[in-house]
């Protein structure tokens, strides 16, 4: 069971921790705290979190939640990546997104899990029930604003992601999702300019809708127009930004 803090009694039901989790030990210190929902909390309240939160490891290949599961926990991806899977009825698959570190997953109004949730990487997460983030969110108002802009940012990126989607061209969907990868490269602290792909040709494939075959000629298309540089097969150099913009049709990122 994690600990609750000397003195202090949990307002929830206390979360076991699974063998290979352990009870969270320094949010204050965590890389991604920048861009995770709990940067909304002061450093004396970051404690309140503490005690309630178990670090997850999640190997390459690992499930965190299957579809159509009950919730049970929130979580706040703080190393690796993710991916959000569904698979249609005739077998198809479809991503609809990856998390990468700082995201939240749990902003949903089901009490089920919508998508497989899956690690492309070796992973890990943090991890608080439903019941404790419920005690935290009314406790702390400012942590309830940040959740309520995240879900805005959702919304905005999911509006975007259905436009790239319905987008013709193979090389718009492509600089949009480089693009949108870079930006969050830089938010992370990085240049911008060199994006690494944690997702391989099948799952970029999946998510934009296109085939592996398509992607991987597209990415050769933009290589040979000097927009990209391919240096290893999970790391993209972009060589000309304004020209990516362009061509994604894309002026906010």
């Amino acid at each position: 069971m994690t600990r609750p803090h000397p003195g202090n009694a949990l307002s929830a039901v206390e979360d076991p921790v699974a063998p290979g989790c352990s009870p969270l030990r320094d949010c204050l210190h965590c890389s991604v705290r920048h861009l995770a929902v709990c940067s909304a909390l002061a450093p004396d309240e970051v404690l309140a979190l503490e005690r309630v939160t178990v670090s997850q490891p999640l190997p390459l290949g690992a499930t965190l939640a299957r579809g159509g599961e009950p919730r049970h926990h929130v979580y706040t991806l703080t190393a690796g990546a993710l991916r959000l899977v569904r698979t249609l009825a005739d077998g198809r698959r479809q991503i609809s997104g990856f998390v990468l570190p700082g995201d939240y997953l749990g902003l949903s109004g089901s009490d089920h899990h919508r998508y497989d949730i899956e690690a492309i990487a070796d992973s890990r997460v943090c991890r608080v029930a439903l019941p404790q983030m419920k005690d935290l969110r009314a406790r702390f108002p400012h942590l309830e604003r940040k959740l309520l802009q995240r879900a805005c940012q959702e919304l905005d990126a999911a509006q975007d992601a259905a436009l790239a989607l319905g987008r013709l061209q193979p090389a718009e969907k492509l600089a949009d999702f480089l693009l949108r990868l870079a930006a969050r490269e830089a938010r992370l602290g990085g240049d911008g300019q060199r994006v690494t792909l944690p997702m391989g040709r099948g799952d970029i494939a999946d998510h934009l809708g296109l085939t592996m075959e398509t992607v991987s000629r597209t990415f050769t298309k933009l290589r040979q127009q000097g927009l990209i540089a391919l240096p290893h097969l999970n790391t993209v150099e972009i060589l000309d930004e304004d020209a990516l913009r362009q061509l994604s049709a894309d002026e906010t990122y």
